[in-house]
């Protein structure tokens, strides 16, 4: 089965988690502390499991630039997800566009 990752651009990420979707951010904590999309939920790659996401709407999958939210989606669509996209271009690119960020500390699983 292919595993090819589907990204979206920061744009198309905004609008649609405006739409419900949900941003899940796979970088370390030390990261998430420094800025995330406000209502995103933080849950670091290395303890990603399909089991942490909810079902019954989109995922888009959000790091610095891009390369571990693939291997992200690259996870999740393995575990037979197929409702999941990479954010291209990661947070670099989110904050490039002008898009708002957020600070505090990481608690697993908070947000949305």
């Amino acid at each position: 089965m292919d595993h090819t990752t589907r990204k979206v651009t920061v744009t198309e990420a905004r609008a649609m988690a405006a739409q419900g979707a949900l941003l899940i951010d796979v970088r370390e904590p030390r990261e998430w502390a420094a800025g995330h999309v406000d209502g995103s939920l933080h849950v670091p790659l290395g303890r990603l499991e399909a089991s942490y996401v909810p079902t019954g709407r989109p995922i888009v999958v959000v790091c610095r630039s891009g390369s571990r939210s693939a291997i992200a989606t690259q996870l999740l669509q393995a575990a037979g997800r197929t409702d999941v996209f990479n954010m291209a271009g990661g947070l670099v690119a989110w904050d490039a566009a002008g898009f708002p960020l957020v600070a505090g500390s990481s608690t697993v699983g908070a947000g949305r």
